[in-house]
């Protein structure tokens, strides 16, 4: 039945194989199980529902992409998309915490319908790369000043606006111990490193008294709080349109992104550089959106974590259902992940950032008008403590600054179209 489902001979693995690939995606993963609930329980979400959540939206996505599509990524509420939802829509603009799933769910409707045909691609392949990248450093840092302001490090300032936290306070120290932990471990390719670093800090926090222990394994918590909560009419007003645009603008770079880089390393590509079956990979990644608001978890996105699966030899879907299986078996983890304060996910979040600030690297700054908006996106999100806003003055600053330069020729429709509707939405809204 396997061979059948999976044809895994036709990729050159076995059992054995895929189903060590999917413990190994799923190790290095697992903190979302802990990162999600901390971030989105800040909105005034169930913990323990958003917990569930989460695993269960983890597990559809991932099972999905592996039966459906034959791919070894693993899917699970995004990272930095998560951050966008809590601070950006939920405590920026004011608005509830329903609505926001509601605006998730039309972005997963969005993305469903335009997986159906080459819409997708086409609005890939007509942004900017230089502006791919920085959206994506952007986030990263955006996620480096949450975690910071978590730990304690970095704090307000009435003259300067930010400025250095007490770090003699013990969780704070413990903030910057489980950072250092974690890239050590990591540089080391131990298995798993993100996920032990949350739980040294958290059992350290527990000896020093800083966090209560209430066991590690139960029955499932309550859905109900989260489950089919979404606040779909609130979503359509005006003024929500934009979040829902974001939410799909995020994620879809961020999915596609990962799918062609996890499938390059893996070679899964064919010989024009293409991916087979991108089709039914892109619905997989609709369904998890769509599935993960009516459950209560902002969107998931495939998860670059994947290509440590595909490392040890994870070429088929068998590697995705693995990793399913297993997050439906963290579910009885939930005292556990309850216990897990925000200073312990905070050097998670932070190591999340340098791996996504790396894109810089690869932007042309010898070109200003490709370094500057790229700049600018990365720059605006952590200081304005809005994703959206980065990518609006990146995409208008593009446009403004190609236009000014002569270098107009450099434009798409699809960037002027986009750049336009940031400056009536800054306009009338």
């Amino acid at each position: 039945m396997l061979e059948t489902l999976f044809k895994l001979r036709e990729h050159g693995t076995d059992v054995k194989t895929e189903v060590l690939a999917g413990f190994t995606t799923f190790l290095t993963m697992a903190y979302i199980i802990f990162v999600n609930p901390e971030i989105l329980s800040a909105t005034g979400m169930d913990l323990k529902a958003v917990f569930v959540a989460t695993c269960i939206a983890a597990a559809l996505g991932s099972a999905v992409m592996g039966l459906v599509a034959n791919y070894p990524i693993a899917l699970a509420p995004g990272m930095g998309l998560n951050a966008y939802f809590t601070f950006s829509v939920v405590k920026g603009m004011g608005v509830s915490w329903q609505v926001a799933l509601g605006a998730v769910f039309l972005s997963g409707i969005l993305f469903l319908v335009i997986s159906l045909f080459k819409v997708r691609e086409a609005i890939v392949n007509a942004i900017p790369h230089s502006l791919k990248l920085s959206i994506s450093a952007g986030v990263g840092l955006f996620l480096a000043i949450i975690a910071l302001k978590n730990a304690g490090i970095v704090v307000g300032h009435p003259v300067t606006l930010v400025t250095l936290g007490n770090v003699h306070d013990p969780k704070a120290l413990l903030a910057i111990f489980g950072f250092l932990l974690i890239l050590a471990l990591e540089y080391r390719k131990v298995t798993g490193g993100v996920i032990i670093g949350i739980l040294v800090v958290t059992v350290l926090a527990m000896l020093l008294g800083y966090q209560q222990f209430h066991g590690v394994f139960s029955l499932p918590p309550d859905l109900s709080p989260t489950l089919l909560q979404m606040d779909i009419k609130g979503a359509l007003t005006a003024g929500l349109l934009g979040v829902v645009f974001v939410f799909f603008f995020v994620d879809l770079f961020d999915t596609t992104g990962t799918l062609i880089g996890v499938s390059h390393r893996a070679g899964l590509l064919d010989s024009q550089g293409k991916l087979p079956r991108l089709k039914r990979a892109l619905m997989a990644d609709s369904t998890a959106i769509v599935a993960g608001a009516a459950l209560g978890t902002s969107s998931c996105t495939a998860y670059v974590e994947s290509a440590a699966g595909t490392a040890v030899g994870g070429r088929t879907g068998l590697t995705a259902v693995v990793v399913a299986i297993l997050f439906l078996a963290a579910l009885f983890l939930s005292p556990l992940a309850g216990a897990v304060p925000a200073y312990a996910t905070a050097p998670a979040l932070c190591y999340v950032a340098v791996l996504m600030a790396r894109g810089l690297a690869e932007i042309n700054w010898d070109d200003l008008t490709e370094a500057a908006p790229a700049a600018i996106t990365a720059l605006a999100m952590p200081f304005t403590f809005s994703i959206a806003d980065g990518i609006a003055f990146g995409f208008i600053s593009y446009a403004g600054l190609k236009l000014l330069s002569g270098r107009f020729r450099d434009l798409s429709p699809t960037v002027v179209v986009i750049a336009v509707l940031w400056i009536v939405k800054f306009a009338l809204f």
